[in-house]
C-alpha cells in the first residue's frame, strides 16, 4: 500500500514543470525570498493605485519584471516614474481591459519587452455609486457584468497560450467579500464578484493540466479610492468597524503579500480557491 502511493509521487516530483517548482520551492530561504520572481514576467492591471500599485511593488522587490496598466496615461506615467525611481524592473502601458484591443496590446507588450508571461494579476473592476438595487438599470448591468467577469474570462484565455509556452504560471483575480454577501445598495457589484467567485472554479480545473494555478483574492474594506465613501466619512468608519474584526481599514499593503504568496513558487498546490482578506469581515459561517 505504501509503495503504491510512493511511486507516483516519485514519477510527479521527477517531472517537469512539477520538479521544477518542487526544487524552487526548496531552495528558497532568507536569502534569496527578494529574488523569489526573477526572471518571471508579471501583468497587472489597474495597478496604478491602491492595491494594484503596492502589489506591482512588491512583485518588483522580490525580482519580477512587471508590466503595470491603467486606464489614465498620467497615472501609467506616474506609478512607472516612481516604481523606477526604486530601482525596480516596470513598464506601463495604458489598458481598458474592457476593449479586446487594449487587451491585446498590453499583452503584446510584455511579450515584446519581456519575452513571455508568466504571472497575471487581474484587478480591474467597475464600480457603481451606492443605490437600492431595484434602481439599477439595464445599462449598468451590463457594463458591471461585462468588466468585472466577461473581460476577466477574456484576459485570462488570451494570457493562458503565453504561459503555457513557459511551461506554466500562475494568475490572480480580485473579487470581494461583498461576493459573499447580501449588499442591495450595491447589488450589481456584488452579483458580480459572487460571479467571479464561480468563475474562479470553473476555470482552475480546466488550466491545472498545463501547470497554470488560477485563485482570487477577495478584499475587505481598503483604503483606495474606490472605497472611499465607506471610510472617509466618520460615522461610516464607526459602522464599519463593528463588522470588522480588527476595527480598523484595510491597507492596499495589507493584500500585496497574498497577491506575492498566490503568483509564488510556494502556492504551487494552490488552485481554484477564493481567499478573503477582510480583517474579519464574516464571509462564511
Amino acid at each position: 500500500m505504501l509503495q503504491s502511493f510512493i511511486k507516483p509521487q516519485a514519477i510527479l516530483r521527477s517531472s517537469g514543470p512539477a520538479r521544477a517548482c518542487f526544487d524552487q520551492r526548496r531552495n528558497c530561504s532568507a536569502v534569496n525570498l527578494n529574488t523569489m520572481f526573477a526572471g518571471k514576467v508579471a501583468v497587472m492591471t489597474a495597478s496604478t493605485k491602491g492595491i494594484g500599485l503596492a502589489s506591482a511593488r512588491r512583485l518588483a522587490q522580490q525580482g519580477a519584471q512587471v508590466v503595470l496598466s491603467s486606464r489614465s496615461k498620467q497615472n501609467v506615467n506616474m506609478a512607472v516614474e516612481q516604481l523606477a525611481a526604486e530601482n525596480l524592473s516596470v513598464s506601463g502601458i495604458v489598458c481598458d481591459v474592457g476593449k479586446k484591443e487594449d487587451r491585446s496590446r498590453l499583452l503584446k507588450m510584455a511579450l515584446d519587452k519581456y519575452g513571455g508571461i508568466d504571472c497575471l494579476f487581474s484587478n480591474a473592476a467597475y464600480e457603481l455609486d451606492p443605490k437600492n438595487v431595484l434602481d439599477s438599470t439595464e445599462e449598468e448591468w451590463d457594463k458591471i457584468l461585462h468588466l468585472n467577469v466577461k473581460s476577466m474570462f477574456l484576459l485570462v484565455k488570451e494570457v493562458y497560450p503565453h504561459m503555457q509556452k513557459r511551461g506554466g504560471g500562475a494568475i490572480v483575480l480580485t473579487s470581494s467579500v461583498v461576493g459573499f454577501a447580501n449588499i442591495p445598495t450595491i447589488g450589481p457589484y456584488s452579483v458580480s464578484k459572487t460571479a467571479l467567485n464561480g468563475l474562479t472554479k470553473v476555470l482552475a480545473p480546466a488550466l491545472a493540466p498545463m501547470n497554470i494555478r488560477l485563485n482570487a483574492l477577495a478584499p475587505g474594506v481598503i483604503r483606495t479610492e474606490y472605497s472611499r465613501s465607506l471610510w472617509e466619512d466618520e460615522a461610516g468608519l464607526e459602522a464599519l468597524k463593528t463588522v470588522n474584526g480588527f476595527r480598523r481599514v484595510g491597507e492596499p499593503e495589507d493584500l500585496a503579500g497574498m497577491v506575492s504568496y498566490l503568483l509564488s513558487p510556494d502556492a504551487s498546490y494552490v488552485t481554484g480557491e477564493i481567499f478573503v482578506v477582510g480583517g474579519g469581515f464574516r464571509t462564511r459561517i
